[in-house]
């Protein structure tokens, strides 16, 4: 276990679980670097299904240089329909190549349009449309350039974390792996290998992340930092007249008198949304009221990111004091897991305490790969864990003035909180192309390329 680098422990991630060398090298040096192709759970009826009962048309996308909305906004305007009327389960990064559904309400397959960088396939009628996180998961195939060193030492501590082991003890969970070479698995072969299941950097803000800050003070009531965070609090990674324009937002806040126009004339267009609550501010709103001036999808994701935050604060914690991931201690929640789903997942209505009694038990399940060790997403409804876990979780919230009843909040911030895996499994395969690795394996909705991925380059996560 290393230190991890110094933006990570910013979002609650402070450990490297392996402790080899990273291998460095860029990602998404070219979109067809970065390939995801989504795991399907909706089947669509026959083309020829009547349209009142399945008034949806289900579409299958595979985008190069497409930003999700903007697809969904471009096939909406060559249809002329509201933008409303288009919908899909997971939004995909702009710099990759990805394969992902689509539903149209009210449409024939004759209107849907051809559209540069776009292969769209019509694959039948549904009932329903998507919702957002309606996938079973992803599938990746991401290559990694300009690397040095070799990946294999880090697959091997990634082997033993998978098996519970420490991973300055690889050299036993090598035995009888299955490689015939006894290496990491560089040789196309799949090993399983699993990592913490950390929220990823781009959760609360790749350039600049503060979404985390902003729900920790709404959460706290402090909704007057709460809109600083946001339209203030300036970052070196962007660009100087953000910069300058968030130092003025500051120095009016501070003043007897603010001038919040001085802000908005100062704050950049393209930052629309520190514009519409300095906009709400200079018309006489209070600070919650400015606040509530983002769409509603955005407040609800101040919030998920400081539940996020906490997770991963408790999970770099957990690595800390050296307690298993793929295995339960005394006073920890387990989670069994969902029954007929392509991936393993915990069902957050089938949890058991470990107890003493129990606790040797719900290992063996975990081994067996038919429960997880889980952390809450702190929230009104959360139960915290007992024993030293429940001490981590306790710790933390002291720490950052949290309690999980500070989650009543109005509209939009309200949580009651839920539970996460805290272990994240897959099985990888590691080539070569011209050299460079590519990096294949799968995960569940909800998990992030990036949690492998870092383990890997160990480097500064604005280039993840």
């Amino acid at each position: 276990m290393r230190e991890a680098h110094p933006r990570e422990r910013a979002t609650g991630v402070d450990y490297y679980v392996s402790d080899a060398d990273g291998v460095g090298g860029r990602l998404r040096v070219a979109p067809e670097d970065f390939r995801v192709r989504e795991r399907e759970r909706m089947d669509p009826e026959p083309l020829d299904a009547h349209e009142g009962s399945y008034p949806f048309l289900l579409l299958r996308a595979t985008l190069r240089g497409w930003d999700t909305n903007d697809f969904a906004s471009a096939l909406s305007n060559a249809m002329s329909a509201s933008r409303e009327r288009v919908s899909w389960a997971g939004t995909k990064d702009k710099h990759a190549v990805t394969t992902q559904l689509f539903t149209v309400r009210d449409a024939d397959p004759e209107e849907i349009p051809a559209l540069d960088g776009a292969e769209i396939e019509v694959l039948g009628r549904v009932g329903r449309d998507l919702s957002f996180g309606d996938l079973a998961g992803n599938e990746f195939a991401i290559r990694v350039r300009e690397t040095e060193g070799d990946p294999d030492p880090i697959t091997r501590d990634l082997r033993a974390f998978a098996a519970g082991a420490d991973p300055a003890e690889e050299e036993t969970a090598d035995e009888g792996a299955g490689d015939s070479d006894g290496n990491g698995g560089s040789d196309d072969t799949a090993v399983q290998i699993a990592v913490p299941n950390y929220f990823g950097h781009q959760r609360f803000g790749s350039r600049r992340p503060i979404t985390h800050e902003v729900g920790l003070a709404a959460v706290r009531g402090d909704w007057r930092g709460a809109v600083l965070a946001y339209c203030g609090n300036p970052y070196d990674t962007e660009p100087e007249d953000s910069q300058r324009a968030r130092e003025v937002v500051e120095d009016q806040a501070d003043a007897d008198s603010p001038d919040w126009s001085a802000a908005l004339d100062a704050m950049p267009g393209r930052l629309r949304y520190e514009r519409s609550m300095l906009h709400r501010l200079d018309d006489g709103a209070d600070w919650r009221e400015a606040l509530e001036a983002v769409p509603s999808n955005l407040q609800r994701l101040f919030v998920n990111a400081a539940q996020s935050y906490v997770f991963n604060r408790v999970l770099s914690e957990r690595l800390r004091r050296g307690l298993p991931f793929a295995r339960p201690v005394e006073g920890d929640v387990v989670a069994f897991v969902e029954r007929d789903t392509a991936f393993p997942k915990p069902d957050m209505d089938r949890l058991q305490r470990a107890t003493a009694g129990r606790v040797d038990t719900l290992a063996r399940h975990c081994e067996r790969g038919r429960a997880f060790v889980t952390a809450p997403l702190v929230g009104t409804e959360t139960e915290l864990s007992d024993g030293e876990p429940g001490e981590i979780e306790r710790e933390i919230l002291r720490e950052l003035a949290v309690d999980p009843g500070d989650f009543e909040l109005p509209g939009e911030f309200a949580s009651s909180g839920t539970r996460r895996a805290v272990l994240l499994p897959t099985e990888l395969t590691v080539s070569e192309d011209e050299g460079d690795p590519v990096f294949e394996f799968a995960l569940p909705s909800g998990s992030y390329a990036t949690s492998v991925l870092r383990e890997y380059m160990k480097r500064d996560p604005e280039r993840l």
